[in-house]
């Protein structure tokens, strides 16, 4: 198992940064690989994104340093999504057989997590204060809300996983988003939600393709080039909004003062630079 940690970044500083200083504070490349778990620790509310890869062999999550606990989930919850493939995670006693698109929702105190099968699994983990339900959500079971339109190239579907309405967590929101064949642009108009921060793992790009990922203050906006499986660290000043070379999903996952998801503030067309 490897461990990034990612500090904070102000705007200011982030507005100063060429193309490489960006993308080594917000890009996040080789989540996936074969018989390893990888982890980035980020100060933006204390959340680690990653991703197992077994390869046939069982690959187990339980002590993370900077986490500062024992076991990560003895003050942590954790989402999981299937990116790629079949495979089973097995946390506390229990065995959840996933599929490609499923969400498994871990609960504070589940102990050591194992991931076995041929599959690419996605991890998201924010501190938690109490134990909620540990819960397998399947694509059929969360929430669906269709968007956009072929005029603007931005027809999707967001599936909403880990939600309110769909179950309740401490503090971790995840879900993804999917685009119709002709449509690319994602979050436009762009918003920003101060009050908690959001990563963003984009999946299902084909090989030479590439999302172009705004971040940035309004008024300074910056880009970051994408590949398929890669991530990015959205700090909760900047925007978050791209566009791909074609279609392709999106998995974002958030943390923060609340979990109210229409809880942002708009950014006219007008005030973008």
């Amino acid at each position: 198992m490897t461990t990034q940690t990612r500090y904070a970044i102000d705007p200011t500083s982030a507005e100063a940064m060429g193309t490489e200083d960006l993308r080594a504070h917000f890009h996040v490349p080789g989540l996936f690989r074969p018989g390893e778990v990888t982890l980035v620790y980020t100060h933006y509310d204390r959340m680690i994104v990653g991703g197992a890869m077994p390869e046939g062999a069982a690959l187990t999550l339980d002590h993370v340093a900077e986490a500062g606990t024992a076991s990560v989930l003895d003050r942590r919850e954790m989402g999981v999504l299937a990116v790629e493939g079949s495979g089973t995670v097995s946390a506390a006693g229990q065995s959840h057989a996933m599929e490609k698109g499923d969400v498994l929702y871990l609960a504070m105190g589940s102990g050591p997590v194992t991931f076995e099968g041929e599959a690419k699994f996605y991890i998201v983990s924010t501190p938690a204060h109490r134990a909620c339900q540990t819960r397998l959500i399947r694509p059929g079971e969360a929430r669906r809300v269709e968007l956009g339109s072929k005029d603007q190239a931005n027809e999707r579907v967001i599936i909403q996983f880990l939600h309110p309405e769909v179950h309740e967590t401490c503090q971790l929101s995840m879900g993804y988003t999917q685009f119709s064949p002709g449509s690319m642009w994602n979050t436009m108009p762009a918003h920003l939600h101060d009050r908690r921060m959001e990563a963003y793992l984009y999946f299902d790009l084909a090989p030479q393709a590439r999302v172009f990922h705004l971040m940035g203050r309004p008024e300074a906006t910056r880009h970051i080039v994408v590949a398929n499986e890669e991530a990015v660290i959205s700090p909760p000043w900047s925007i978050h909004a791209g566009a791909g070379t074609n279609a392709y999903s999106f998995c974002w996952a958030m943390a923060g003062d609340n979990t109210d998801f229409t809880d942002m503030d708009m950014v006219p067309m007008e005030a973008l630079r």
